[in-house]
């Protein structure tokens, strides 16, 4: 049975986050949108509307981004490679990234121009695959390094992508700083990571400068159908993709952006405790647990998005894994009405806290603290589809992992 959430109210004094706020711009965010667009597998992922399921919870809406279709990919991590490389590359030959697209940056003479690098990078699967794949399509090698307890099917991919890829015998955080070492004795290497410290930001903040681009898409889809979210909930490992949802949806929407949840798991709950900390100083957790959200299984802040996300984001969450394939099964597996969304264990996280909020006993003062009602409507984001499919046949056939 799974345990009840455990959340805080962010209460961290605010700080000025106008320059890490700035990298996610409206219209920044839009002409990245535009690069991606010349990519002939681009096409906006679906924003599915989940009725049925909202009215069975009693509130306006529940809306979630379904990233499984992302570049063929099966989550959307390519968005960020890609744009990352494009911005590296106009920055070795010296011109601007937005006079690139997919075919020049992909071109022979591009290639010539740029000369032989290769692209390192650690990941539980996803953020690797996609390095491998925008590598490949400029003519690159890379080398992806993954932390103990991934499943072989993501090695797989990621060398299906044109990589060369190693899983280690340690966690995450201790994988990139093993990744690092290596990149530095490599001559002409590139360390592509979605996570910053000192000295290490540009990359970075390319990366999710492209993650930016799946909110830009939702908050313009939410819009067409005359629909203004009043909550978000958001997953986050690193932080990267949840500082770029909070950083877009923030400044699209203004003073009237949505109550922001924030969900990790118990493993890596690094900003769940620097939330609680309060002094705005950053926690780093070591995660030596193993939890089913694979890819949210990282204790170390991306202080980009700490930036974003200290101002920005309300409340913080920890839940079990217990939740997180609870989420798994609801979408898999929807009210009559509802279009089935095939989501990993990270990727279904929030909505697997989204169930419990709404309906546990447990969690009726958070509720009305945060202003959940029958006229919310609630924007997540699912951000992968079934990355390891055989652990996702046991949660959905066999029951693994339940939550009552």
């Amino acid at each position: 049975m799974a345990k009840t959430p455990l959340w805080i109210k962010n209460n961290v004094p605010p700080s000025d986050c106008s320059k890490s706020l700035g990298l996610m711009e409206v219209e920044t965010i839009g002409k990245v949108r535009d690069f991606h667009k010349t990519f002939e597998e681009y096409a906006p992922t679906p924003l599915v509307a989940l009725d049925a399921l909202a009215k069975e919870f009693g509130v306006g809406g529940i809306y979630i981004k379904d990233e499984s279709p992302r570049f063929g990919l099966n989550a959307f991590k390519g968005l960020g490679a890609s744009f990352a490389l494009a911005a590296f590359i106009a920055q070795t030959v010296g011109c601007s990234v937005w006079d690139l697209d997919a075919k020049t940056m992909t071109s022979p003479e591009m290639r010539e121009k740029l000369g032989d690098f290769t692209f390192y990078a650690t990941t539980d699967g996803n953020h690797g695959r996609a390095v491998a794949w925008a590598a490949t399509k400029i003519g690159q090698k890379s080398v992806i390094y993954m932390p103990k307890g991934c499943p072989e099917v993501k090695l797989e991919n990621i060398k299906k992508e044109g990589g060369q890829g190693f899983i280690t015998d340690q966690n995450y955080d201790d994988t990139i700083r093993a990744t690092v070492e290596l990149a530095e004795k490599t001559p002409r290497a590139v360390i592509v990571q979605d996570t910053a410290w000192e000295g290490y930001t540009d990359i970075p903040g390319w990366i999710m400068q492209g993650y930016a681009v799946m909110a830009l898409e939702a908050c313009d889809q939410l819009r067409e159908q005359g629909v203004k979210p009043t909550h978000m909930f958001i997953q986050a490992g690193t932080g990267a993709f949840a500082g770029s949802a909070q950083g877009v949806v923030a400044n699209y929407y203004g003073n009237d952006a949505p109550t922001t949840f924030v969900v990790e798991p118990p493993a890596a709950d690094c900003y769940y405790r620097t939330i609680k900390k309060g002094d705005g100083s950053v926690v780093n957790v070591s995660v030596d647990d193993y939890t089913i959200m694979q890819g949210l299984a990282c204790g170390e802040p991306n202080p980009i998005s700490w930036d974003i996300l200290r101002n920005k984001s309300s409340y913080f969450v920890v839940i079990e894994d217990e939740l997180a394939a609870r989420g798994v099964r609801v979408l898999g597996n929807p009210l009559p009405g509802d279009d089935r969304v095939i989501s990993g264990e990270s990727g279904a996280s929030a909505m697997g806290f989204l169930t419990e909020l709404l309906t546990s006993p447990e969690m009726a003062e958070l509720r009305k603290e945060a202003g959940i009602d029958k006229d919310s409507r609630i924007l997540l984001f699912s951000t992968e589809g079934d990355t390891d499919p055989e652990n996702y046949r046991k949660i959905v056939w066999e029951g693994l992992y339940p939550s009552v």
